[in-house]
């Protein structure tokens, strides 16, 4: 019984629309018999603007919090969170049957829908957010990049898969980049091993050097020992130079001792 009580409280702000969702036109749909599905029963039928909107688990410590809010139109701070969020909001835009633009915010956040309808979907699973998303940032422009930004946010191992897969076949050097960037959030061998990929293989510079800085960033130190290793044998100048760099940035215990090797020389 303890357990079936704490599922559903988990579940309930995941269900939840926003707490500070005002000017809008609001309906609750389930999408418990698929989010694609619902997805485009919207989206085919709605002529006029409107969002569609869901949330779904956000990557352990990933600050999401609004500076500042205006309830009831007076300046007040935003929500500080000291413990992060567990979920975001995802926001899609849709008019005349397409698309426009894709949002992913704190549940925190004031949300001003300036009285336009917004279609606020549960029992959302978030893989299914992941293959939507992952859809939509195939494609190019703002609704690319607001696609592939929102699942970069997404915690589940779906949304790791996606991101290792647009590091190695995305469309053109700017998505390889991002997807890069946000795998440093993130954790295991195969993250690891697809950012060192890049490093070695991508065939544009600035992709390696954002791989190279992700390394730098990954969870606990994951990419510490590469980036030691290409500092001490790379026959590359500058790769050695950004190694270097990338070390200098963490407080890694391992990266003192390095340096301190290299300064006894």
């Amino acid at each position: 019984m303890r357990a079936a009580l704490w599922l559903a409280a988990v579940a309930l702000p995941l269900a939840a629309q926003p707490k500070l969702l005002v000017n809008a036109q609001v309906d609750t749909r389930s999408a418990a018999a698929g989010l694609a599905g619902q997805f485009h029963a919207l989206t085919s039928a709605q002529p006029q603007p409107a969002w569609i909107g869901y949330a779904v688990p956000v990557i352990a410590g990933r600050s999401l919090d609004c500076q500042v809010v205006s309830p009831n139109g007076s300046w007040a701070p935003g929500v500080v969170h000291l413990e992060a969020p567990d979920h975001l909001v995802v926001l899609i835009r849709v008019e005349a049957g397409a698309v426009e633009r894709v949002r992913a915010i704190s549940p925190d956040c004031e949300i001003d829908a300036g009285g336009a309808p917004v279609h606020w979907l549960t029992d959302v699973r978030p893989a299914e957010s992941v293959a939507l998303l992952g859809g939509m940032a195939a494609g190019t422009g703002r609704v690319a990049d607001g696609a592939l930004a929102a699942l970069a946010l997404h915690a589940d191992p779906a949304a790791t898969d996606w991101l290792i897969s647009m590091a190695r076949e995305g469309r053109d050097a700017r998505t390889r980049g991002q997807a890069v960037s946000a795998l440093s959030r993130r954790s295991g061998a195969k993250v690891v091993e697809a950012i060192v990929a890049a490093v070695q293989g991508d065939a544009d510079v600035q992709v390696r050097r954002r791989a190279m800085t992700a390394l730098g960033a990954l969870p606990d130190g994951a990419g510490v020992p590469w980036l030691i290793q290409t500092a001490k044998t790379s026959q590359d100048s500058e790769v050695r130079k950004q190694a270097m760099s990338c070390l200098s940035a963490t407080r890694d215990p391992r990266v003192a001792s390095f340096f301190e090797d290299l300064l006894k020389k």
